[in-house]
């Protein structure tokens, strides 16, 4: 999860080996290896290198050198730590049932590999992911990974507000959040009457679906404000393009999209 992630850009300039055979494979190996030596404050490990983008001398902008007859190039980099205890505690975990890690991936980067199309591969996007109890954000311009974080609210925030508020149990609030789920009030087509079946205080009541709606609607939009605020404090809201939204948390609430914009 984001929360656990530090994004840190590195650059680092490495002459070709062979100035007349061009940029050979090994030259690119060395240069990776030399752009993830970093200060790693304590607390950090390091868990990936994301290389963006890479310079000809000629100031040419490729993303694979191998082959150009260039005397030198430039590599920026991605440099991907993450918080050392709770890699710690997954390996753990993983031991115990008999795995071993191979690597790890942000959530949100691994995300972007599989639901965005070419085309938004090279644009300006966030990446915003609503889990059960947290919500990531990705921040990606172009090929560089810019920024990642956690929200500590999500769909489970929901259902609990529909029981807290309707005085029900949580299965049944969860059920109405997929039977009625519409993220603003202003939207309702019919402002039906539903039969509350587990009230703590009364066998059964009823209620109007604009006072359900409404309480999805408040914290859809506390959660979407949250999110705003984040990415407008690290200065980069502005320079987004296009708002990607995925996540069961979500996507099962007609018109979200509606209420993210």
């Amino acid at each position: 999860p984001g929360k656990y992630v530090t994004i840190v850009q590195n650059s680092i300039t490495k002459d070709a080996k062979d100035r007349y055979a061009g940029i050979s494979i090994r030259d690119v190996q060395n240069a990776i290896m030399q752009v993830k030596d970093i200060e790693i404050p304590d607390g950090k490990t390091l868990i990936d290198i994301v290389p963006d983008k890479v310079i000809l001398d000629n100031g040419t902008i490729v993303t694979d050198p191998v082959g150009s007859l260039s005397s030198k190039f430039t590599i920026s980099a991605q440099i991907i730590l993450a918080d050392k205890e709770y890699v710690r505690q997954l390996n753990n975990i993983f031991k115990k049932a008999g795995l071993e890690i191979d690597g790890i991936v942000p959530i949100t980067l691994a995300e972007r590999n599989l639901i965005l199309d070419k085309n938004e591969l090279h644009d300006n996007i966030a990446i915003i992911d609503v889990g059960a109890e947290n919500t990531d954000i990705g921040v990606f311009e172009g090929l560089s990974f810019t920024y990642t974080n956690t929200i500590p609210l999500g769909g489970d925030n929901i259902t609990k507000d529909i029981a807290l508020v309707l005085n029900i149990s949580e299965e049944e609030a969860d059920k109405l959040k997929r039977q009625y789920g519409l993220a603003l009030k202003s939207l309702i087509d019919n402002d039906n009457e539903i039969l509350l079946s587990t009230c703590k205080d009364d066998n059964k009541k009823i209620i109007k679906s604009s006072e359900l709606i409404e309480i999805i609607e408040a914290r859809i939009e506390e959660m979407f404000s949250l999110v705003n605020r984040d990415i407008s404090a690290q200065g980069i809201k502005q320079r987004i393009n296009n708002v990607i939204l995925t996540g069961q948390g979500i996507t099962t609430i007609s018109k979200s999209d509606v209420a993210g914009k």
